[in-house]
């Protein structure tokens, strides 16, 4: 006996695409439920929902595709036919011959055009063929819902999230999705009364569930579909910031949000240097990915490490912020769809906790300021982050010691704004990275030199040389390394390495003495 399977086309799933009897189906399981669902549980649903409709049109096709093609029948031309081994296609005789094969006795052949318009041959008057014993229809092991997430789940979610998200019908928040025509009224007067409550705590955060405590919001309705609705209407309404990781919902004013999370500060503002990337060498490559910069285009772990060493820059240093790198993204909190995230940093030394958020839009962590300045730390201090035992929280550490002298390169501002550097004795009370440590002499007038922009309206080669120059007076050599560079760059403009190495690669000006080191040269001028 012949097994037929009931099996989809080999490319169905990796064409998939939203269509209206699955938006019909998932909003009709979303009525039933009452529950608002995950991306991943309204997958579940789409696909075996999708696979029933199949299965069912594939068995009504059998049963009305017209008779089941068997190689023993003798067929004329425009009988409709039905081949169980192509998938249950129907096809029309278009074409009657007589067979030719000196081993098998009178046959004829048969051309069929299938509703696709391919055309095939096929034998009839054949009375000794497998196909001429009814077949057993079977579904084909795959087309199990199990099966197909497991094959083809994350291209599936994407497809599903690109339908949704272009349907008005349907509404995200927090990573659920709801049918929004479902969703419990929630007035003005709600969210004003939710204001006051946030402002009451200074702006938050508070999680859903206690803002409806407190406001007393009540409805005939399952608490979550409650708190998914007065999620999707804080959302909607600008004064009201969802600043929780993924798989919470936590609210937040957000005149009261700190205005370096809602604009970058003027230190970390990147005016973007043209450059080529392909200049780079492996070597340069390796350092772009040992400095991690948040500008850079690296791709991020989903691993989580565990305790990453990051030297600050001036611009971070200065701005209370860490970058928020390659290396360290899968450590501090994330989101489903929050730009900002707010979150707990804890001090390894005291246990003091203090707020941080990820500013997921412009890759840096801020609420660091008062920390560096309570441990002492300078531009090129080292500080270490890894996940605390709590989630939602991050700790971060800096190797104290006792303050002692140390000579340390030492930013001079003349009352030109030009930039000189020196090697000064320096108090210093934490481990820092001798390369890229650079003490401010006078910070405020540097700030001045930022705000005015100074140092952006400058061309950058002029800058890279002007910093080569002076960095290279504090050594025999004179020749300085290309993370030195990087340090200096960025204590007058915000730049990540690429442009630097590429113009250090391309220029003739400066001539690469090995391990990164440089030297300027313009003899030739």
């Amino acid at each position: 006996m012949v097994m037929v399977k009931f099996s989809l086309r080999d490319d169905y799933w990796d064409t998939f695409q939203l269509e209206e009897d699955d938006v019909e189906h998932l909003y009709n399981h979303l009525l039933e439920v009452e529950t608002p669902l995950t991306p991943q549980e309204m997958l579940e649903v789409l696909v075996a929902g999708r696979i029933r409709r199949e299965l069912a049109r594939m068995e009504a096709q059998r049963q009305a595709g017209g008779e089941i093609y068997k190689p023993e029948e003798k067929y004329e031309v425009g009988q409709k036919l039905l081949f169980p081994l192509f998938g249950w296609q129907s096809g029309t005789v278009v074409n009657v011959r007589p067979g030719r094969n000196p081993d098998v006795a009178n046959f004829s052949v048969i051309e069929v055009e299938f509703e696709t318009g391919e055309r095939r041959e096929f034998a009839a008057e054949y009375p000794d063929h497998l196909l001429n014993n009814p077949p057993e229809v079977v579904t084909d092991d795959a087309l199990t819902p199990e099966r197909v997430l497991e094959n083809y789940g994350e291209q599936l979610l994407d497809a599903l999230h690109d339908g949704l998200k272009a349907h008005p019908d349907f509404v995200r928040i927090a990573g659920r999705w709801f049918a929004r025509a479902l969703l419990v009224d929630i007035n003005i007067g709600h969210l004003n009364l939710a204001e006051a409550v946030l402002d009451v705590m200074g702006g938050g955060p508070l999680s859903t569930r206690e803002i409806i405590e407190q406001i007393e919001l009540t409805a005939d309705a399952p608490s979550k579909l409650l708190e998914f609705s007065l999620d999707l209407a804080l959302q909607e309404d600008e004064r009201f910031d969802e600043v929780g990781p993924a798989g919470e919902v936590a609210w937040y004013l957000r005149r009261l949000e700190p205005e370096e999370v809602l604009t970058p500060p003027v230190y970390l503002q990147y005016a973007p240097v043209e450059h080529d990337r392909s200049t780079l060498d492996p070597e340069m490559l390796a350092l772009e990915q040992i400095l991690d910069d948040e500008l850079s285009p690296l791709e991020a772990t989903d691993e989580f490490p565990g305790t990453v060493q990051i030297p600050l820059i001036f611009p971070h240093w200065q701005a209370g912020t860490l970058p928020l790198g390659a290396r360290v993204a899968a450590i501090f909190p994330t989101a489903y769809e929050a730009p900002r995230v707010r979150f707990m940093l804890v001090d390894s030394k005291t246990g003091k906790k203090f707020p941080g958020w990820v500013v997921r839009e412009h890759g840096y962590v801020y609420g660091l300021k008062e920390w560096y300045e309570t441990h002492g730390l300078i531009p090129g201090s080292i500080v270490g982050i890894r996940r605390g035992e709590n989630p939602g929280e991050v700790i971060v550490e800096s190797n104290l010691q006792r303050a002692r002298k140390d000579w340390v390169r030492t930013a001079l501002i003349g009352s030109d704004g030009g930039i000189v550097f020196a090697t000064l004795p320096q108090r210093v009370s934490a481990e820092y990275d001798e390369r890229m440590a650079i003490v401010v002499a006078d910070v405020e007038a540097l700030t001045e030199l930022w705000q005015e922009k100074r140092y952006l309206r400058m061309p950058f080669e002029r800058l890279v040389t002007n910093m080569t120059r002076e960095l290279s007076k504090l050594t025999h050599q004179e020749h300085v390394h290309a993370t030195e560079l990087y340090a200096a760059v960025n204590l007058v403009r915000r730049c990540p390495p690429a442009p630097l190495l590429a113009l250090l690669a391309s220029s003739p000006w400066f001539v690469h003495v090995g391990d990164l080191y440089f030297r300027f040269d313009d003899s030739a001028r």
